[in-house]
């Protein structure tokens, strides 16, 4: 029966996503979560919010606020470079629709991640990392990509007032 309810969960992620890197490590974001990919652009700090938080931009006339996914996942703080991008994404956190820039080293490519090449994320036992963020883990071209669950990453305390769309 254990094995049934891998396979599901493994069939449910079974689609298209939006692979980048921080630092050496490769991630996806479901293609559907993502809004825009926007270049580096000026991000105005806010006081008073944690680190990871970078602040907010003014995209189009709406206030996004900006999570620097190296620094929320403990990798130290992003440093531009001409591949750094914005990605844009849309989630639902507490019943609210919220539009969220998370910024990340590179963008890679849009990838079609099949079923068979799934695998389920790690378990480290009850003593172990909270990884409920990662939904599963991909294989392509002998790469390994973390399959982001890109709500849970974006939690509750990483949420700023001006993200919420009501």
């Amino acid at each position: 029966m254990k094995q049934e309810a891998i396979q599901e969960q493994v069939q449910r992620l079974a689609g298209k996503y939006m692979s980048f890197k921080l630092a050496d490590e490769e991630y996806g974001i479901e293609i559907l979560q993502v809004r825009d990919v926007i270049a580096l652009m000026e991000i105005t700090r806010v006081p008073r919010t944690k680190d990871y938080v970078r602040g907010v931009i003014n995209l189009r006339g709406k206030v996004i606020p900006v999570v620097d996914l190296r620094m929320k996942f403990g990798m130290g703080r992003t440093e531009p470079t001409d591949q750094t991008v914005i990605i844009v994404v849309q989630t639902e956190v507490d019943g609210h629709e919220l539009n969220m820039g998370v910024l990340v080293d590179e963008v890679l490519e849009v990838l079609n991640v099949v079923a068979k090449n799934i695998e389920p994320r790690p378990d480290f036992g009850a003593g172990g990392l909270d990884m409920s963020f990662i939904m599963g883990i991909g294989k392509a071209a002998g790469r390994v990509i973390f399959l982001l669950d890109i709500g849970k990453v974006l939690t509750q305390e990483a949420i700023l007032p001006a993200a919420r769309e009501d």
